[in-house]
């Protein structure tokens, strides 16, 4: 993400806020937005794992 691009996107995010929202609102919309921006590089860049491969690391043996 380019800097305006995060200057635009920080400034939706604090605009999206209630008047009486804490620091912890807005850390926990920034760990949202930065998750999903981390799943769709994640997604491009073809490290994805199957619903089924998953289900067969976690399944108990």
């Amino acid at each position: 993400m380019e800097k305006t691009d995060l200057k635009k996107e920080t400034e939706r995010l604090l605009n999206d806020l209630p008047e009486n929202a804490d620091w912890d609102d807005l850390m926990y919309k920034i760990y949202v937005r930065q998750s999903i921006e981390q799943g769709l590089e994640d997604s491009a860049a073809g490290r994805l794992c199957s619903h089924d491969a998953l289900k067969k690391k976690y399944q108990p043996a």
